[in-house]
């Protein structure tokens, strides 16, 4: 079953918390009591911290939790906890490692109950050990010495149905590690777990490893499906839920929000609108970058919050490119009304990011956001196709909450007919704003002009656009060229400058 957590049937035994931050979330409230589950991944993914994660959990909500490890010492558990800054006081940890002799194989043995066969050294020392500490939860790391020690495929099927026969009767929800290091990929398990967790750890060619979940089957239990990032930091794993827009329903009215730029609002139709995207498209150093944070000063300055994510620029250059601009950022980012946050592609997930963005509305507010640029974005996806429907998720849930985005996009190419974008988000937008360079006399300049606008009427013309030392400054309607959007305009010798044109 796939489903929104919020369709959960709540009328079963509450689910017991992760401990995760972020998993429950997934799990649609957590793991069902007295349940078998699998956690699956390769080598490296984060088993053994999830599962200590959940036993910790556990152990403050005053309940007995055992680990058992199978495959690694006891010494080698400890140093997983000290990395991550965890004491392990309220878990109790047991050594079950198999002896060189026990993987001849005459003296491979199978785990069942004790009134059906005699059972190995091994199953007794730890079956022994569970009705001594009597645990509600238990975590066996890992299967691959069970798998080994079975000898085939259906012996070990019977292993594991034993030990969920065992602990049926307990009271005690089980989670089973399985490293998948058999050659073939075997399902037994799979098909008798109550659950089936996978961890997945992807490395790209270049930045830091990858890490997501996928939850592959949840019996009788509504979870969130598909694919979620997750990472491993001090203190455990973090886990980023897909966004699902639809899950944050809401009706906004369009109110507009100005720029603080008489002219600049007025070529808009009166500012922008919350709820609503607008691209600012150009070619570099055209002042789309400007643009969007002369909105989200504007925003601070009437004393909301603004959230700005920057991928092309650091931070200290943003604040002194600003700062000659007579655009004074420090102030409000001081008193956090406007947040700003270096992203690095190479070292972000695409999930992380999401989650940024949902953290900076949700828990502080923020009435705009600007991400700056889409082709940082675009390099933090494996694929175009995944960066639009991610994109068009995000913005949806952007708009449901009331929040004004702004994307910037920079096009490859200076000047002429010939400008292209990496990724084409228009057709997102609600609002497109185009940035041109033009020569004429001798000179490039710079051109702004509002493609589309859904929110409502805006103006039609063209308008001369300078950055000064003084701010933005947005002139009169362009009348006296045509073809200024190719770059290079011919002169309409019918039409007059206007006055006060920052054209000639």
């Amino acid at each position: 079953m796939t489903a929104c957590p919020s369709d959960t049937n709540n009328a079963g035994p509450a689910p017991l918390r992760t401990g995760v931050m972020g998993m429950d979330d997934v799990l649609g409230g957590g793991f069902l009591p007295n349940r078998l589950y699998l956690v699956e991944g390769t080598p490296g993914a984060g088993k053994t911290t999830l599962a200590l994660q959940f036993l910790m959990a556990g152990a403050r909500a005053g309940e007995a939790v055992l680990y058992v490890t199978l495959s690694e010492t006891l010494e080698e558990v400890a140093g997983v906890a000290a990395s991550h800054g965890w004491d392990l006081s309220g878990v109790s940890t047991r050594e079950m490692l198999p002896s060189q002799q026990a993987l001849q194989p005459e003296e491979q043995y199978t785990v069942f109950h004790p009134s059906e066969v005699e059972l190995g050294e091994t199953t007794i020392r730890l079956l022994e050990e569970v009705e001594k500490v009597n645990p509600r939860r238990v975590v066996f790391d890992s299967l691959s010495e069970l798998r080994l020690l079975a000898g085939s495929s259906l012996r070990y099927r019977r292993q594991i149905l034993a030990l969920k026969q065992f602990f049926a009767g307990k009271n005690c929800t089980v989670l089973l590690l399985d490293d998948m290091t058999a050659i073939e990929h075997d399902l037994q398990v799979q098909s008798i777990a109550h659950a089936v967790l996978r961890l997945e750890q992807l490395n790209p060619h270049y930045g830091t490893a990858r890490r997501r979940l996928i939850v592959l089957k949840y019996r009788g239990q509504a979870f969130r499906g598909g694919f979620h990032d997750y990472k491993i930091r001090r203190g455990g794993l973090e886990v980023y839920p897909r966004l699902v827009a639809s899950e944050h329903l809401g009706e906004r009215a369009l109110v507009q929000l100005p720029s603080g730029v008489r002219a600049l609002d007025d070529l808009l139709g009166g500012g922008i609108e919350c709820g609503t995207s607008t691209l600012l498209l150009g070619a570099p150093g055209t002042g789309k970058s400007t643009v969007a944070v002369q909105f989200a000063l504007s925003a601070a300055q009437r004393g909301e919050t603004a959230a700005l994510f920057v991928f092309d620029e650091s931070i200290t250059t943003l604040r002194t490119r600003c700062a000659g601009l007579g655009m004074g950022l420090a102030p409000f980012i001081a008193t956090g009304k406007i947040r700003l946050r270096q992203v690095d592609p190479a070292e972000l997930s695409p999930g992380e990011f999401v989650a940024g963005i949902r953290d900076s509305v949700t828990e502080h507010g923020a009435t705009v956001v600007v991400i700056d640029s889409l082709n940082g974005y675009l390099n933090a996806m494996p694929d175009e196709k995944y960066l639009i429907a991610q994109l068009h998720e995000l913005l949806t849930y952007l708009g449901q909450a009331g929040v004004a985005t702004i994307l910037v996009g920079a096009e490859h190419g200076l000047i002429g007919t010939q400008m292209q974008t990496p990724v084409d988000a228009s057709y997102l937008a609600d609002a497109v704003v185009l940035l041109r360079y033009y020569e004429t006399e001798g000179e490039v300049r710079q051109a702004i002009s509002v493609m589309k606008k859904r929110g409502g009427r805006h103006e039609r013309s063209i308008r001369g656009f300078q950055m000064t030392s003084q701010g933005l400054v947005v002139g009169e309607p362009l009348k006296r060229f045509r073809g200024i959007l190719t770059g290079t305009p011919a002169p309409s010798p019918d039409l007059a400058s206007p006055p006060g044109s920052l054209m000639r």
